[in-house]
C-alpha cells in the first residue's frame, strides 16, 4: 500500500513548505522536451521562471538526459528517471518541515551532480514510518541541526543551496519521499535505471501531496 495513501493524508496537517507569493509554474526537465539543452538545464530554468520571478515545480518519474554530465549517475549505464519532485527557486529560500518528524540523518554529497548538502527527516505518523528528503540546500543547513533534533511541522529547518556548494546545480530543493531506507543514512537514490523503477515507484511514491504553499 503507497505510504501516503496508507497514512490517510488529506486528513493530517500539511503545512507549507515554501512561504512565497511567486507564480507557480510547471517545468519539463523530460528527454521529450525539445527546448530543454541537457548539457545546459539552467538556460531553460531560468527562462522558464522568469530569472526566478516565478517557482518552478516539477519532474516525478521524469526521463532526463542530462544526468549525463555526471559519472555519479553512471553504472553499466545511465540512471535516468527522476524520484523526487524538483522545487526551483532562488538560492537561500527557506524551507519548512511539512510535518513533524525527527533529524535522521544527513551529509553532504558533493560529488558533480550530486545533492549537496542533503538532510533527511524521519516521520512516525499513525503508526507509519517514512521518511523525507530534502537535497541540494545551503552548507549552513547542516550546522545547526543535530541527529534525532525534533522538527515540527511549519518549522524552518533549511534553505536552498547554490550552485557552488549544491553539486553544481542551478538552485533548487529535490524533495522525495522513501518508505525504507535500506540502511541508508544522510543519502538515498534520487534517480533510477527504467530497470528497477518498479521497486523505486513504490518505495519513493509521488511527493506532491505534501507540497504546499503560503
Amino acid at each position: 500500500m503507497e505510504v501516503l495513501t496508507k497514512l490517510n493524508i488529506e486528513s493530517l496537517e500539511v503545512s507549507p513548505m515554501f512561504k512565497t507569493n511567486a507564480e507557480i509554474v510547471g517545468l519539463d526537465l523530460s528527454s521529450s522536451n525539445k527546448s530543454l539543452d541537457p548539457a545546459h538545464p539552467e538556460h531553460y530554468v531560468l527562462q522558464a521562471t522568469d530569472n526566478f520571478k516565478k517557482m518552478g515545480i516539477g519532474g516525478y518519474l521524469e526521463k532526463r538526459r542530462l544526468y549525463e554530465i555526471s559519472d555519479n549517475f553512471k553504472d553499466e549505464t545511465f540512471r535516468n528517471i527522476h524520484l523526487g519532485i524538483d522545487v526551483w527557486y532562488k538560492a537561500e529560500t527557506p524551507i519548512h518541515a511539512p510535518l513533524k518528524g525527527v533529524i535522521h540523518s544527513y551529509n553532504n554529497n558533493h560529488l558533480r551532480g550530486d545533492y549537496g548538502p542533503t538532510i533527511i527527516l524521519q516521520h512516525d505518523i499513525n503508526h507509519t514510518t517514512f521518511y523525507t528528503l530534502y537535497g541540494h540546500l545551503s552548507l549552513e543547513s547542516l550546522h545547526s541541526i543535530k541527529l534525532g533534533q525534533e522538527i515540527s511541522a511549519g518549522e524552518r529547518f533549511c534553505w536552498i543551496g547554490n550552485n557552488s556548494v549544491n553539486g553544481g546545480w542551478t538552485p533548487h530543493l529535490h524533495f522525495q519521499v522513501i518508505r525504507d531506507m535500506q540502511g541508508k543514512r544522510g543519502d538515498y537514490p534520487g534517480v533510477a535505471h527504467e530497470k528497477n523503477l518498479d521497486f523505486y515507484r513504490v518505495n519513493c511514491p509521488d511527493p506532491a501531496q505534501l507540497i504546499r504553499f503560503a
